[in-house]
């Protein structure tokens, strides 16, 4: 199989993202995070879910909630705690930026993190991808992502199996997330990309043979050709 031309680019554009959210609307994940808007728990999760699979963040996130259910709660707490309360996820920097986070948005924010994208992104911790989630899935701002899952997803389809530079891949999250025009567009698309990486289009062993997106797929189609 051959790959698309390049003038046929917008055309590969608007099928992915029809194709994303048809496929997400079957296959969409029943995560405990996702029945939640509270931007304090939506962050823990994405913390949490840093360089760790899916199935080890979930018992902790419960537990974590439980524990310190407000930024105000976890703020209040002593680092030794929280690191503890961490066990086992491991990169055990990231409970100490969380707590870094609650102390700030105490101070700063009346114990609330802030609704603006440039905003968050002065908390130390919270980086591009993560202040993304939060205006997405929190506030309902459709903002671009760009995750490990994420990127693989766009680089495979979109670039095959080259790398792409990062801003490359920033601007076409943007595009896609666009070009989506379903009610909550920002929210189920973005949901979707992650998903989509990490249950399909995977690090190790990508399900190609079933793909959705295969009649296009730049990098399949180097492997095929």
């Amino acid at each position: 199989m051959k790959s698309a031309p390049r003038g046929a680019l917008p055309d590969r554009r608007a099928a992915f993202v029809r194709r994303l959210v048809r496929w997400y609307r079957r296959n969409r994940r029943d995560l405990p995070w996702r029945r939640t808007r509270n931007p304090y728990r939506i962050l823990v999760s994405e913390v949490m879910l840093q360089q760790t699979q899916v199935s080890r963040v979930i018992p902790k996130y419960r537990e974590w909630i439980r524990k310190y259910p407000t930024l105000d709660a976890l703020a209040g707490a002593s680092v030794r705690e929280v690191k503890e309360s961490w066990y086992p996820l491991g990169y055990n920097i990231r409970p100490v930026r969380l707590h870094r986070i609650a102390k700030t948005a105490v101070k700063t924010y009346r114990g609330r993190l802030p609704r603006s994208r440039n905003e968050l992104l002065t908390l130390k911790g919270i980086g591009p991808y993560t202040a993304g989630a939060v205006m997405t899935f929190a506030y309902g701002e459709p903002t671009p992502i760009l995750d490990t899952n994420v990127r693989r997803v766009l680089r495979r389809v979109f670039h095959g199996d080259r790398s792409a530079r990062e801003s490359v891949l920033w601007a076409l999250s943007a595009t896609l997330l666009a070009m989506n025009l379903s009610a909550t567009r920002g929210y189920d698309f973005n949901q979707a990309l992650m998903d989509f990486g990490a249950t399909v289009c995977t690090a190790r062993a990508p399900q190609c043979a079933t793909c959705p997106m295969r009649e296009f797929c730049r990098a399949y189609a180097e492997r095929v050709s």
